[in-house]
């Protein structure tokens, strides 16, 4: 994968996506391959889609466990495209902000501005990412897919600290699941991915390459 970005031919940074559903594998994915191009000489800019999150306050109108709610309200699209995407990708100046949520403390940030070299490579995990708001701002997509009902499994091992295993299938099963679904239905992410990551067995990965 990390050839595949390399090859990619632009006089700005590369912009890489890794979507998938939650509990899918994207961020491990997304930080092994950071690695690799680190290794090979590459400046990487890694951030999230979790950084771009609307306040809570603002993420709830349809209820806490709405799927409409889950796949319209929760991200900040605009924010992501003017000081991430935009600045990264053609005509944009290089200047970007990382980030403009923090999690934890449920805040809005407003991180210092930094210029990524020409030859960056953003590798950005989350979900919907090849939605049509973003699908035309990345130069190379890759979709991990897994059995939506394996996600549910794995996060509650995920999870176990945080929550109880009732309230992780609850909001699994009626909130995520149901928003990947309409996401699966609206925007056919796999078709318009790069490469397609099978991650079913997490030790055993099978990837394929798509036409663009």
């Amino acid at each position: 994968m990390a050839e595949a970005v390399g090859s990619v031919a632009v006089t700005h940074p590369t912009r890489v996506a890794i979507d998938g559903p939650p509990a899918a594998g994207k961020t491990t994915l997304a930080d092994e391959l950071a690695v690799v191009l680190r290794d090979r000489g590459r400046d990487v800019i890694r951030a999230a889609i979790d950084d771009y999150l609307f306040p809570r306050a603002r993420r709830y109108p349809r209820g806490e466990y709405s799927a409409e709610g889950c796949y319209y309200d929760t991200h900040d699209h605009h924010a992501l495209r003017r000081v991430l995407l935009d600045p990264l990708g053609p005509g944009g100046d290089r200047r970007f902000q990382p980030a403009v949520y923090d999690h934890a403390s449920d805040a809005v940030l407003s991180p210092p501005v930094t210029t990524a070299p020409a030859d960056a490579v953003l590798v950005f995990d989350g979900v919907f990412l090849l939605r049509p708001e973003l699908v035309d701002r990345w130069e190379w997509r890759v979709f991990v897919s897994v059995a939506l009902e394996k996600t549910v499994d794995r996060a509650v091992v995920r999870e176990r600290r945080q929550s109880t295993r009732a309230d992780v299938e609850r909001r699994w099963r009626e909130r995520y699941i149901p928003s990947q679904q309409l996401y699966f239905a609206t925007a056919q992410p796999a078709h318009r991915a790069d490469i397609v990551v099978h991650n079913d067995e997490p030790q055993r990965p099978v990837w394929e390459t798509r036409a663009r």
